[in-house]
């Protein structure tokens, strides 16, 4: 029996006019082989839940079973601010859109799967090392409850591709509800292909908006749902110390869902500062900046729909960002201190808790969570994480007295802030610990980390060295574009 007899496939974006893509075979890896395969998502999918052989050899290129019709995307963006007209999928291909026992629909997708025409100068490759961090990367962020893209398989090769160094060809499977980023309204736009910038808004709000075709203005609903989305999600970045690194339009999903991951990083020490990125020399995409990133992505968007929404119904959707964000934030915040009223003073004790986080360089996550272990460990395990220990008790005893107005008993509320405080994260020391092993064939780390990932919020006390501070070596970690 065939590894796809059970599961369900369709062709919607293959439906779109050619513009959109060109139909491309993958070029296939040389002895390719199984790093890891997401066996509960699998499932979901109705995929063996145990690798074959035959899957291994599709998703390599290697064969090309009937229900694949693999294509290149075509797409432009801006880059660091200036735009690009000659982007697309350099690297990966739609393969089909795989559905689930849950009713949804996933576009299946493979990144390393050689050149395309719009590889540019580029070999079409993706190396294990950034296909290892995207692999467990996504399905991090997907256990911690932040919208994002998934990872089905993850495959090595003997296949050698040059970037600093020589490294081995590697094959990344990612499956998104739709890989329709903000980039491909800029093409339509920038080249005056108007009808087909109606066709991909009509696509668009038909597959992924359905609620708003019955709105008086479709597509300004759907534009003010991207908008919504958008300013959660980077709500929910923020509040979780992660930062993307390159926030260029092309890399915007439509859905406000993480897309293309790069050289994201996890916040060790509370740096807004940080950034993750090490070829963003002007810190265009610090950690503090990515807000007013994603508005400014979303006023490129908005332009590029400009044929087709009035000026005035652009403006209004855009302004909905900025309180959206701060709602969505301040809701997450809340839910991490504990603070479930509202009291004047509050925005006065977040202000000094991120003064004293950014001065003493305080490791964001191991602080939110230490501070949902006082019901447990009182207050010195907290007043520890900090240098300046008198700031802190002072903070402390404002915070304590603070909690005074709740209603809770502090069992019940520390329950909930563990709920929403990971102990565990995807810090780049231990990513790269899991690269270094597989560079050397030995794939354990990576499903070590894989499933402690997969319940951030549990102790999981025989694996409590994944959540101390990083080394002082994580410190030096460079991570690049090509990362």
């Amino acid at each position: 029996m065939s590894s796809w007899s059970s599961a369900q496939f369709s062709y919607h974006f293959h439906g779109l006019s050619a513009g959109f893509y060109q139909a491309v075979s993958p070029t296939s890896l040389d002895q390719p082989h199984w790093v890891h395969w997401n066996s509960e998502l699998a499932q979901a999918l109705s995929l063996p839940s145990d690798p074959e052989t035959d899957l291994l050899t599709a998703f390599s290129g290697q064969s090309q079973p009937d229900v694949f019709r693999p294509i290149a995307m075509k797409y432009a963006g801006h880059q660091f601010g200036y735009y690009n007209p000659d982007l697309g999928d350099g690297r990966g291909l739609l393969l089909a859109e795989i559905h689930s026992k849950q009713g949804l629909r996933y576009d299946i997708h493979i990144k390393g799967a050689g050149l395309t025409p719009f590889s540019r100068q580029g070999d079409g490759r993706a190396v294990l090392r950034s296909s290892i961090r995207e692999y467990l990367c996504s399905e991090a962020l997907f256990h911690l409850g932040i919208p994002t893209t998934r990872a089905l398989g993850l495959i090595n090769s003997t296949t050698p591709v040059y970037r600093e160094k020589t490294e081995t060809g590697a094959i990344c499977i990612r499956l998104a509800e739709s890989h329709i980023r903000f980039g491909h309204f800029e093409h339509c736009f920038y080249t005056g292909q108007h009808e087909q910038l109606q066709e991909l808004l009509d696509y668009t709000l038909l597959n992924h908006y359905p609620d708003c075709q019955n709105q008086e203005k479709p597509y300004v609903a759907m534009l003010e749902q991207v908008v919504i989305r958008t300013a959660q999600l980077f709500a929910k970045w923020n509040a979780f110390g992660f930062a993307h690194g390159v926030l260029n339009t092309d890399n915007m999903s439509i859905l406000g869902q993480t897309f293309d991951f790069g050289p994201f990083g996890f916040l060790d020490n509370y740096n807004p500062s940080f950034i993750c990125n090490h070829s963003d020399y002007q810190g265009r995409y610090s950690f503090a900046n990515q807000p007013n990133i994603g508005l400014w992505n979303l006023t490129a968007l908005a332009h590029a729909l400009s044929p087709y929404i009035e000026r005035a119904d652009l403006d209004a959707a855009l302004s909905l960002y900025e309180p959206e964000l701060n709602q969505e934030f301040s809701r997450l915040m809340r839910q991490k201190t504990g603070l479930i009223s509202h009291h004047e003073n509050d925005s006065v004790l977040f202000g000094e808790m991120f003064s004293l986080l950014a001065k003493n360089k305080v490791d964001y996550t191991r602080f939110f969570r230490q501070l949902s272990m006082l019901d447990k460990q009182g207050i010195q395990p907290v007043i520890d994480l900090i240098l300046d220990r008198e700031a802190a008790q002072e903070w402390l005893d404002k915070y304590l007295q603070r909690l005074t107005l709740e209603t809770e008993s502090d069992e019940q509320r520390c329950q909930a802030m563990r709920r929403c405080n990971p102990k565990y994260i995807l810090r780049n020391h231990l990513a790269q610990i899991a690269i270094d092993k597989a560079e050397n064939g030995d794939y354990t780390e990576v499903e070590r980390l894989f499933s402690l990932l997969q319940t951030p919020y549990d102790e999981q006390p025989e694996l409590d060295h994944y959540a101390n501070l990083p080394p002082s070596w994580a410190h030096e970690l460079e991570i690049s574009c090509s990362s």
